[in-house]
């Protein structure tokens, strides 16, 4: 079982894109707990908004980007289609139960987010997780974040303003959901609780590597 060919043929020619009930009850409780630092952010959101808006106006959508956390972080530990949907749902649906002042739309917010992420990893067939491809993922579903917000909060506002917004919300997505999200999951993976998943095995592939 650790020879080379072993260990190879599983990950391109068996690998399943069923979800597991390991794959459910792991990206539910992930999602549960994002979902609840969602709701925490709103705090320190309210005061770094506020100071980015004086500064330069639509820049606050960069801290945006802790939002769309669930979506990166499950789809690179599930890998399977629609992880990084169901992972935001699930988030903002925890979010919006213990209550938020944008209501039920956290939902309608959460759906256009995970899809957006969702897309870039259906495009690589939810193989790749390699950095690049999350951090793309990232700033898709920031991209979808600052054309949702200024649709529905700020279409009264200036083209310079939306422009700010977007263009953060993308940055925003990509440094701190996409790298953020990925490094996230390789601090779990290296305590050992993702073992029965591929970033579980791919961590304990590169600690052999580094002793070997």
């Amino acid at each position: 079982m650790s020879t080379g060919t072993s260990s190879a043929v599983p990950s391109t020619a068996k690998r399943s894109l069923r979800w597991r009930v390991v794959d459910i009850v792991v990206a539910s409780v992930l999602a549960v707990a994002i979902g609840v630092v969602f709701k925490v952010w709103e705090f320190p959101y309210e005061p770094l908004s506020a100071a980015m808006t004086l500064l330069l106006p639509g820049t606050q959508a960069f801290f945006g980007g802790v939002w769309l956390l669930a979506g990166p972080v499950v789809a690179i530990i599930v890998r399977k289609p629609g992880a990084a949907l169901y992972a935001e749902m699930v988030a903002a649906s925890v979010e919006a139960l213990l209550g938020t002042q944008w209501g039920w739309l956290t939902l309608e917010a959460g759906l256009v987010q995970g899809l957006g992420a969702e897309l870039v990893l259906a495009l690589f067939l939810y193989r790749s997780t390699r950095l690049p491809v999350v951090v793309l993922a990232g700033a898709a579903a920031g991209l979808a974040l600052g054309l949702n917000d200024t649709l529905l909060w700020y279409a009264a506002l200036d083209a310079g303003f939306k422009v700010a917004y977007v263009v953060s919300a993308i940055i925003g997505g990509a440094v701190i959901a996409g790298a953020g999200g990925w490094l996230l999951v390789r601090a779990l993976a290296a305590t050992g609780v993702l073992s029965s998943f591929a970033a579980g095995r791919e961590h304990a592939r590169r600690r052999n590597r580094a002793v070997a």
